[in-house]
């Protein structure tokens, strides 16, 4: 099953990060998207925009998806260039929720490209 037709399901904590091999494995399902193993582990992704308004576009357009999964990503805004970074912060790590929304996020631009 493609990761974007699974919901985000509401992380209370009291699990364990996934480990470095899950990460890998479902690394694989997204489009340039990288996972920095500096504590916590976060799936990062930088997009280049043509202006400064399409950036906007597209952070308003990641906005609404993070609200309907529940799951927020850090972004943080340079002119065009846009850099996200995922993780799941009552756990301090990756769970398959990250991957989830990361893949929602490829189909957004995608379908803004």
């Amino acid at each position: 099953m493609e990761l974007r037709k699974k919901r985000c399901i509401i992380c209370e904590g009291g699990v364990p990060p996934l480990d470095e091999e899950a990460e890998n494995d479902l690394l694989k399902s997204l489009t340039d998207w990288k996972i920095n193993r500096k504590t916590p582990h976060r799936l990062v992704k930088t997009v280049k925009r043509e202006t400064f308004m399409d950036a906007i576009e597209l952070i308003n357009n990641i906005a609404q998806i993070a609200e309907d999964e529940g799951h927020y990503p850090d972004m943080h805004l340079h002119y065009n260039k846009l850099t996200l970074e995922l993780h799941t912060r009552k756990i301090g790590g990756l769970t398959e929720n990250d991957f989830i929304l990361a893949d929602k996020i490829d189909e957004i631009i995608d379908q803004l490209s």
